[in-house]
């Protein structure tokens, strides 16, 4: 699917209300707190539009959304998409700086927030001259705020490459950045990557440890879903918490997970993992954020049976653009490009690298913003014309399948060798003692740079020299001597994105 098959003024509310033909009653949404038809949920975005359009809220201005997964959050959504504002999906565990920086450079008008978050918003509220209004999800005034309005609305003409939504990247790299996606970029990915690609139809329903203000989120389990008439379940709590993901397969029974790899580990870690709770509904699994080691792929399909299909997307691509698919999976690979992107390996002037060697990964599509928001030079280091410049460093096999071996300021050269932390931290995890891990370059006493591990056990195994020493070991024997880590350092935890991504950055400056 390309952008030219889109009509040219496009509002991209009609990803939800192409269902109130064929299925107005149809279980759109489905959570511990409430269940609600595609009919009803649209008659609550048409109530959300008008409340907002009511206080004042333009065409091309922004609507924040600070708020756990639920029909609230969604209604919020697209009925700001409707009316042809920008809807701004803040992450719920941010820092009162972090919320005000980001209401600031958007200038969000107004924000929608559940109640638990009003200490937090009252700290920073009026220190962002553009917000204008609070509305407090879960109070009797929100209900009333709603109740006042109409349950009809047409929806705003907009073109489809106007701007819709907004995400600020998760900040593997220390500082998060504004990233704006059009009308268009919604659709394109269900197609390209939802249908094509996995194959989701209108009898599946999907389920996301990925929270809604992330595009594999949002993606994966709203639009995708939405796009083929099937239905999605929310968890409002955390993700984080392993038994709430598997309670919530247990209870609701979906079709398709979507995990970080650190979420597929922190299941492997439940000894009762497949008595405890009943995964059988699951026909499929998907992993993004980072890359999924073959050790865990392996470790997953022996204890449940289950492929994960893992692929590499970006906030600038709004979702997946490399990816295995059903019954073409290699394992600790990414895949392979699928319609709708082409890919390729440069060097660090932008030219192709030769055959076999590992490059910095550019990705060319029609789903990728063309800037960050109020980042003018970072924008031009980026996005490179057509090209999409992704930070990630990749090699391809003979198969024509890509391998992932970091990020590009990731990568270690020791002893003048080239040496993918990725590949370091594979090999780690066959050990039976290694539950996560993440390798990062230091210098040693002469200045040199030598693999460091942090290493998180699994249980029953002690963070002494002894282990240690097994863990360098295996490591000289199954691969190359030099890629060794030179030292462990066992910790109880490692630092990470809400998206479950390991924060390198914080590793090397520790």
């Amino acid at each position: 699917m390309k952008a030219a098959d889109l009509p040219l003024h496009y509002n991209a509310v009609d990803i939800l209300e192409r269902n109130l033909l064929r299925r107005p009653d149809k279980t759109a949404l489905l959570s511990a707190e409430r269940e609600i038809t595609y009919g009803d949920l649209a008659a609550e975005v048409n109530r959300t539009g008008n409340a907002l359009s009511a206080m004042g809220v333009h065409f091309g201005e922004t609507v924040a959304i600070l708020a756990p997964d639920s029909v609230e959050w969604v209604a919020t959504y697209f009925g700001t998409i409707k009316i042809g504002a920008i809807a701004l999906s803040l992450n719920t565990m941010l820092t009162p700086e972090e919320f005000q920086l980001m209401l600031e450079d958007s200038r969000a008008k107004v924000l929608v927030c559940h109640e638990m978050y009003r200490a937090v918003v009252e700290q920073v509220r009026g220190d962002v001259p553009s917000l204008k209004h609070v509305v407090e999800i879960g109070t009797p005034e929100y209900r009333a705020w709603l109740d006042a309005q109409s349950d009809k609305l047409e929806a705003t003409v907009t073109h489809r490459e106007d701007i819709c939504c907004l995400n600020y990247s998760s900040g593997t790299t220390g500082e998060p950045k504004g990233i704006p996606h059009a009308h268009k970029d919604l659709p394109l990915t269900a197609q390209n990557w939802g249908v094509n690609i996995l194959g989701l139809t209108e009898s599946d329903r999907t389920f996301a440890g990925a929270k809604l203000f992330f595009t594999f989120g949002t993606g994966g389990n709203l639009i995708f879903p939405f796009y083929v008439g099937a239905s999605a379940v929310l968890l409002a709590g955390s993700p984080r918490i392993t038994a709430n993901v598997l309670d919530t397969v247990h209870r609701f029974k979906p079709t398709v997970l979507y995990n970080a790899p650190t979420g597929y580990a922190m299941a492997l870690a439940e000894k009762e993992l497949t008595t405890k709770w009943d995964l059988s509904s699951l026909r499929i699994c998907v992993s993004a954020g980072e890359s999924l080691p073959a050790p865990l792929w392996e470790q997953w399909k022996e204890r449940t049976g289950l492929d994960i299909i893992d692929g590499i997307g970006s906030t600038e691509n709004y979702h997946i653009f490399l990816s295995n698919r059903p019954g073409d999976i290699r394992p600790g690979s990414s895949g392979k490009p699928f319609d709708g992107y082409e890919l390729k390996l440069a060097d660090e002037d932008g030219n192709d690298v030769p055959a076999g060697e590992a490059g910095n990964l550019w990705v060319k599509g029609e789903s990728a913003a063309l800037c960050y928001l109020h980042q003018y030079d970072r924008s031009r280091g980026a996005f490179r014309g057509e090209w999409l410049v992704t930070g990630d460093k990749y090699s391809i096999d003979e198969d024509g399948y890509y391998w992932h071996s970091g990020r590009s300021d990731d990568m270690l050269k020791v002893g003048g060798i080239w040496v993918s932390p990725v590949e370091v931290e594979s090999m780690l995890l066959r050990h039976d003692a290694v539950l996560e891990c993440a390798v990062v370059g230091v210098a040693d006493g002469d200045g040199l740079v030598k693999p460091l591990a942090y290493v998180k056990l699994n249980e029953g195994f002690s963070g002494d020299d002894d282990t240690a020493a097994q863990l360098i070991g295996h490591c000289a024997t199954n691969m190359a001597a030099y890629k060794r880590p030179r030292r462990i350092e066992f910790v109880p935890e490692l630092p990470k994105t809400a998206t479950g991504k390991i924060q390198r950055f914080k590793l090397r400056s520790s």
